[in-house]
């Protein structure tokens, strides 16, 4: 799964820069700087294939960092929090715990920090708790957040990386984390083929 991911954001970045990417200089669309996947800065310290996911991670992580002066509007930031509300629930609970632990990604997330903590909180915490206490109703309302980001590619595209990150940030890529991702990625009208999901 992860080396489909790793593969899918190579060959993306392949093509955008192929495309030139509208002056923001070579490879640096949605998916960031041209570099090889899982080969990021600061991220290839001789580990063997059991470090392959903490490098796709670190390498989505930069590649959003690259395009982070993009990624300052409402929509980015609401579809987000609700995009990690929706990874965070997708096996249909929340633990406490496992709350807290997205909370501290979201507020840590170098790209997120465009906007303050609180107002991050507030939102993930919104659709957390409609979650938790109407999965079906919760999510329906989750992606129709998540779609308002769709008008923009580069954002749309920046929500679903920001969701994988997220996700695979335990080191596990969970099916139902998967299932709600592509279903992220059809409120978006983005292909989750893109993502190798």
């Amino acid at each position: 799964m992860w080396d489909r991911i790793k593969d899918q954001a190579k060959n993306l970045q392949q093509s955008q820069s192929a495309r030139g990417s509208g002056g923001h200089g070579q490879g640096q669309g949605p998916f960031g700087q041209g570099q090889p996947s899982g080969h990021g800065p600061g991220h290839g310290s001789g580990s063997s294939s059991g470090g392959s996911k903490a490098q796709l991670i670190g390498v989505l992580k930069s590649q959003l960092a690259s395009v982070k002066t993009e990624l300052k509007s409402g929509a980015y930031r609401d579809a987000s929090m609700a995009m990690c509300a929706l990874v965070a629930a997708a096996d249909g609970h929340v633990e406490p715990a496992e709350r807290q632990r997205v909370e501290e990604l979201i507020v840590s997330n170098e790209v997120l920090q465009n906007f303050p903590a609180d107002q991050l909180r507030q939102r993930f915490n919104k659709h957390v708790d409609r979650l938790v206490a109407n999965f079906q109703a919760g999510k329906a309302e989750a992606l129709q957040e998540i779609a308002k980001a769709a008008k923009k590619p580069a954002e749309a595209r920046a929500v679903i990386q920001t969701g994988i990150v997220i996700a695979g940030a335990d080191g596990y890529f969970e099916a139902s984390e998967q299932y709600a991702i592509r279903e992220a990625c059809g409120a978006l009208g983005v292909s989750p083929t893109e993502f190798g999901i």
